[in-house]
């Protein structure tokens, strides 16, 4: 039984780092934790057959790869047929830090013509507080893309309470103070953070009892 605990570990650590996938990448493929994938990469417990069957053809190999110590080599594998996981770089980041500060310019420029005396504007500056959310939109496009997506529910959170605080703020402008617009920003936060819970995988018998 050991034997092939080891055998298994090693061909699922070799395909998974001959794409250049992390551990924590194949397990949100899985919908297991990078716990159990370290486990199963130490040997200390083997995959559901089912699971076995998914890492098999996420990898285009067959089941008896998995389980055999010998095989001719591991299956060439282009990056066209197998991208690996899109990974944050520096120039992403980049772009994403110029597309928000690209809208501000935006902002900047809305606020200067709307203060031009010959106008006769007022409340100029909500072009400034109307950014904010705007910004949190972008954030979440370019996060969604090529960042980690559970930061998404965070970026949501802020954006439904700064969008919130505009039209407050915008209300207020014209005389009236409907701070209940606020209300509905509080089942939208309960819904965000229960939400992350139904992600979290949920342990079949094989890895409970390896647990044991």
């Amino acid at each position: 039984m050991n034997e092939i605990k080891s055998i298994i570990a090693k061909n699922i650590a070799e395909l998974r780092q001959a794409v250049g996938m992390t551990q924590l990448e194949l397990a949100e493929r899985l919908n297991y934790s990078d716990k159990a994938v370290s486990k199963w990469e130490r040997g200390e417990s083997i995959p559901d057959v089912s699971v076995l069957v998914e890492i098999a053809r996420l990898f285009e190999v067959t089941l008896d790869y998995l389980v055999c110590a010998e095989h001719p080599a591991a299956p060439a594998r282009t990056e066209a047929e197998n991208p690996p996981p899109p990974k944050p770089s520096l120039r992403k980041s980049i772009v994403t830090l110029l597309s928000i500060l690209l809208l501000w310019l935006v902002a900047v420029v809305v606020f200067v013509t709307l203060s031009m005396p010959s106008l006769g504007l007022r409340h100029e500056w909500l072009a400034f507080i109307y950014a904010i959310p705007l910004s949190f939109v972008l954030w979440l496009i370019f996060n969604s893309l090529w960042f980690n997506r559970r930061l998404n529910y965070l970026i949501i959170s802020f954006l439904v309470w700064t969008t919130l605080l505009a039209v407050y703020l915008t209300v207020l402008v014209v005389g009236a103070n409907a701070w209940m617009i606020f209300l509905p920003g509080i089942p939208g936060q309960l819904i965000l953070i229960l939400c992350p819970l139904l992600r979290r995988p949920v342990k079949t018998p094989a890895e409970s009892a390896a647990h044991q």
